[in-house]
């Protein structure tokens, strides 16, 4: 189990994050904070929910609106999806050695 494991219920979500459990349906509508189904109906959020509803609730009181949030996290995607790109063509970089042959030439030829 890791801290994309989804575990909490809306109520104990809720708790966690310090929010009324409604704030974290109007989340899920708005695609802020999408906690996996169980049974069609049932949320349940990970640790990983459970930090991005804390984050909300930083912007949020930064005086951010929901639609600015949204954007945010969507940037913030992004810039880790370009980070992790470039760590794997470094890696890639530092994993592929160029060798070059070069003979001698011969005299008189």
């Amino acid at each position: 189990m890791d801290d994309s494991t989804p575990v909490y219920t809306i109520s104990v979500a809720a708790d966690l994050a310090q929010m009324h459990p409604q704030t974290l349906r109007q989340y899920d509508r708005l695609g802020l904070v999408v906690p996996k189904r169980v049974n069609g109906r049932n949320r349940l959020y990970s640790a990983q929910d459970v930090d991005r509803l804390r984050e909300i609730a930083e912007l949020s009181a930064a005086g951010i609106s929901l639609e600015g949030i949204r954007r945010v996290l969507e940037l913030q995607a992004e810039v880790d999806r370009l980070r992790d790109q470039v760590n794997a063509y470094a890696n890639e970089k530092r994993s592929t050695s160029l060798v070059v042959w070069r003979p001698h030439r011969r005299r008189g030829a």
